[in-house]
């Protein structure tokens, strides 16, 4: 597969994949998820790699699914005559082939351990995709959360509910509040936070550290843990999230809203359902710009 919006590179023993629409904050438009799936199947596939590292190029890991026109270029799967096709949504949330949620779990699924190098904006279906990783580093002022508790959608991988305790599990998803990468470490949502100066160096550091690891070690402790939320009902929560997301995304409230970013553009619809909380695009709170993940750096 010929990648266009993410970028795929072997250093060593470890596989890097980068998400690569910088411009857009890494937003996720239909192929990234297809080259997502493709990445980590080819890391799979090759021997020489035990590690896979996820994260996001320039000055954001992802800043969720890209909403800047409407909602159409997903309309393939999901509408029929322009409109929204209930029964087409529903086959393509809960499609393994499609879904968005089955591409996210390649990272689960993978028997090669996954680390998510989080920094800048992490939201939304961005941090569904992160949280889907075995381990998450972040920078310590990186912002993750799930504006989507507010508007436009439900919780559908389920992760920011099996990674907490109910007491903030239920807080975060009432209020689709944002954590600093330092809260998320500090409530175990994440594994650590670094300085974004450290960051690069301490995900190296941790990858190479399970690179000394047998890789059928790696796979065996992974599968147990996984087996063990699993049979908790993880997949059963993501069907069910990923249904109640469709309907989210369809009530007549997030009509208007996705009309507004249409037809305003997507920081008026944003400045409208944040405003209120003083957060994300509105609050004081931001990542710092100038933190910026460049592309690895190929060996001529």
């Amino acid at each position: 597969m010929a990648y266009q919006v993410i970028d795929y590179h072997v250093d060593d023993a470890i596989a890097i994949i980068t998400l690569n629409r910088p411009d857009d904050l890494n937003t996720i438009v239909p192929p990234m998820l297809d080259e997502l799936e493709n990445a980590v199947g080819r890391a799979i596939r090759d021997r020489a790699v035990k590690v896979i590292i996820l994260q996001g190029a320039g000055r954001a890991f992802c800043a969720g699914f890209n909403f800047s026109g409407g909602f159409s270029h997903w309309d393939e799967h999901l509408a029929s005559d322009g409109q929204w096709d209930a029964g087409r949504d529903l086959m393509m949330v809960t499609s393994q082939e499609l879904g968005w949620v089955p591409r996210f779990m390649s990272l689960w699924r993978s028997p090669k351990p996954v680390i998510a190098q989080v920094h800048g904006w992490c939201v939304g279906g961005g941090s569904e995709m992160a949280l889907c990783a075995d381990l998450v580093v972040a920078a310590e002022d990186a912002q993750i959360g799930t504006p989507y508790s507010r508007m436009w959608g439900c919780h559908h991988a389920g992760m920011w509910v099996y990674r907490l305790g109910l007491a903030k599990a239920k807080e975060l998803a009432l209020t689709g509040r944002p954590v600093s990468g330092k809260e998320a470490a500090e409530i175990g949502l994440i594994n650590k936070a670094v300085p974004f100066e450290q960051l690069q160096a301490e995900v190296r550091r941790q990858a190479e550290a399970l690179v000394s690891i047998p890789s059928s070690q790696l796979a065996a402790m992974k599968l147990v843990v996984n087996q063990a939320y699993d049979n908790m009902g993880l997949s059963t929560t993501q069907m069910f999230g990923s249904v109640m997301d469709s309907m989210m995304r369809n009530t007549p409230e997030a009509l208007r809203f996705i009309e507004k970013a249409r037809r305003e553009g997507v920081p008026a619809a944003v400045a409208e359902r944040d405003g209120p909380f003083g957060d994300y695009s509105q609050g004081a709170t931001k990542p710092d710009k100038t933190h910026v993940v460049s592309l690895p750096v190929r060996q001529k």
